[in-house]
């Protein structure tokens, strides 16, 4: 199942569990701790962590959830940040896994977590962000459940400055050209079409071959060969022809497998714009085996809007971490992959 990351108040989070970042004490703190037990109840939530008594770093011990939607609260006690030269990053890791199999142990299928150690521990965001994706990934691949993480602003994510120079470059690029050439003639809107899609066919005669049939390997008799495919048709075979297993899909697309499994059995089955980007790069497409896909399911990149330029960006690059991926969307304010 998907791990996202969501701006928005953890005690209004849907899910079976929410995080309490804790203190060894179990005692009520500031900013997402107090948020916390003031939802849930003061009283009955402080009765039941002195009962408790005290929690080790690196642990975690569970409650219920009280006034809360989450049928339970499970109390992580993180690190505290110590220039990072005493363990910090291992012991943060293991403090998300450690809430992850309590939550698996009381059968939860969905979690909400602060950046646990962020705030008054004073971990660094952006490692505290990264020590978090290790983890959760790491757990995603055995286990099914949809985990959020919840995030304050966009100051949480810190992209690298040369990635982030090169995406502000590409944006720059071609956000901004596809304004200007939103007023192309009818003829060559046309001609543009007949490129995209391949459709030599209609090209006047002795015209050559588009570039995108001849770039890496792709042949013309391969592209009419698969003509009238449907998104599903398209996906199952592409995971066969590059040798994955289903699971090892859905996984590196952060999609649910129930999700998967509906588009495994249903040959007609009609995506949305986001699933089919997902899956184009969990298979690791170029950006031309993508539109493609994309056209199966009857859609088609946008140089107008932001988001299809960012995933864009990343196909060109062949940088296909989703994980990634969703960190400059979110920073982008833009949707994320997955779900």
């Amino acid at each position: 199942m998907p791990f996202l990351l969501i701006r928005d108040d953890i005690t209004k989070v849907h899910a079976d569990v929410i995080v309490n970042p804790a203190n060894t004490k179990l005692q009520q703190g500031d900013g997402t701790s107090r948020a916390i037990y003031l939802a849930a109840g003061e009283e009955k939530l402080t009765e039941a962590c002195r009962k408790i008594g005290s929690c080790a770093p690196g642990k975690a011990v569970i409650t219920e959830g009280f006034g809360l939607s989450a049928k339970y609260i499970i109390h992580a006690v993180g690190p505290v940040w110590r220039g990072g030269f005493f363990g910090e990053k291992k012991r943060l890791y293991h403090t998300y896994m450690e809430v992850l199999k309590l939550a698996k142990e009381y059968q939860a299928e969905s979690i909400a977590f602060p950046l646990l150690s962020s705030g008054s521990y004073g971990y660094p965001k952006d490692k505290a962000l990264n020590v978090a994706i290790s983890a959760i990934s790491d757990f995603l691949i055995e286990h099914d459940m949809r985990i959020y993480m919840v995030l304050y602003d966009q100051n949480s994510v810190k992209i690298s400055r040369k990635l982030f120079h090169a995406i502000e470059e590409y944006i720059d690029d071609h956000y901004v050209k596809s304004k200007e050439e939103v007023y192309h003639s009818p003829q060559m809107r046309q001609r543009e079409w007949m490129i995209e899609h391949e459709d030599v066919s209609m090209m006047p005669m002795g015209a050559s071959v588009p570039m995108t049939a001849k770039k890496k390997g792709r042949k013309l008799e391969d592209l009419m060969k698969h003509m009238g495919e449907t998104f599903s048709q398209m996906l199952l075979r592409l995971i066969d022809e590059k040798g994955y297993t289903d699971a090892q899909i859905y996984h590196k697309a952060n999609i649910d497998r129930r999700h998967f499994s509906k588009i495994r059995k249903n040959a007609e089955y009609a995506p949305n714009r986001k699933t089919v980007i997902a899956f184009a790069i969990a298979l690791e497409l170029s950006l031309d085996e993508a539109k493609d896909l994309m056209k199966a399911a009857g859609f088609s990149f946008s140089d107008s809007t932001k988001f299809d330029v960012i995933i864009q960006f990343f196909l060109e690059n062949r940088i296909y971490d989703v994980f990634e991926i969703n960190e400059v969307l979110f920073s982008y304010e833009q949707p994320l992959i997955g779900g």
